[in-house]
């Protein structure tokens, strides 16, 4: 007969047997009893997943996400794989990943050292910069030239979270937050706002899909650095380690310079891979994105 002792510490060494591996081997194991796979993609943030003309999600973070599924189709021995597409915003992207409602999620979300508390992040294949985008008369090279103005804000993102801190400090202005990037962006055409701080390469994206480049201005001061990356379930790690081998290939090989092209310089816009990016592809890695003002956080 065990003690009473020593039988609670055998059913906690059991639960930690049963339930540590089981979690990461968990959506691994799931995709190959149902040969599906559900990537979590968003609406509208070009260049990296949006849905195109003919009702698709594509785009640079979705490729790289379907280059993954090849990886786990060689990984679990399967000659194919269903791909479904499920649509998340900004708020939910975490907690329907958390959830099961996905497996991957293919947008362009920010490795932070906040968000590596729920999730594990894959290596970095992209980095932006937090700037504000402005009517093209509204110059912005530093903080407080947003004093006073109306700010439009996007719910759920490191640039809500970020001036947040701000207007608790050395920022006085009118912060709105908007359900989404789409609607900030649309007050801030409407004239509601002055100003839309988000990453600079999604700004870039909904000023070139709107055709108004022209009319509006990029500010000069970045707030943040903000490497992009595949989000997977904490712990999930033998799904992790196939979307990181998928792209360790694809940086080693230089095939990534040719999904980056695809993404990155059309016709409507372009966007020249920047040093940080180009660094991620040399030396892969997964550093945490930080804000360039001393004091606050992403």
């Amino acid at each position: 007969m065990f003690s009473a002792h020593a039988r609670a510490a055998l059913l906690a060494a059991v639960a930690a047997v049963v339930t540590l591996p089981a979690q990461a081997a968990d959506t691994m194991a799931k995709i190959r009893e149902t040969r599906t796979i559900v990537l979590g993609v968003r609406e509208a943030a070009r260049p990296f997943s949006f849905v195109n003309a003919q009702k698709q999600s594509v785009g640079y973070s979705v490729d790289l996400c379907l280059n993954a599924v090849d990886e786990i189709k060689r990984e679990l021995k399967l000659n194919d794989i269903k791909v479904q597409y499920k649509l998340v915003t900004g708020p939910e992207r975490i907690p329907k990943l958390l959830a099961g409602e996905i497996d991957l999620e293919c947008g362009s979300t920010t490795n932070t050292k906040a968000r590596q508390e729920k999730v594990d992040f894959s290596y970095t294949y992209f980095v932006a910069a937090m700037r504000v985008l402005t009517p093209k008369d509204l110059q912005v090279e530093a903080v407080k030239d947003l004093n006073g103005l109306p700010i439009a804000l996007s719910k759920g993102t490191t640039s809500e979270k970020l001036f947040t801190q701000l207007a608790g400090g050395e920022l006085q202005a009118q912060l709105t937050t908007y359900a989404n990037n789409g609607e900030a962006y649309k007050a801030l055409r409407e004239g509601k706002v002055r100003a839309f701080p988000q990453d600079d390469s999604l700004l870039l994206g909904m000023a070139a899909s709107d055709k108004a480049l022209d009319s509006l201005n990029l500010s000069s001061l970045a707030l943040s650095v903000e490497p992009y990356a595949v989000m997977v379930r904490k712990g999930d790690t033998a799904l992790l380690a196939a979307v990181d081998r998928s792209l360790a290939r694809l940086y080693a090989s230089g095939e990534i310079n040719a999904l980056y092209d695809k993404g990155f310089k059309t016709d409507a816009l372009t966007i020249k891979m920047g040093r940080l990016t180009r660094d991620s592809f040399t030396r892969p890695n997964k550093q945490a994105g930080v804000a360039m003002l001393l004091g606050y956080s992403i």
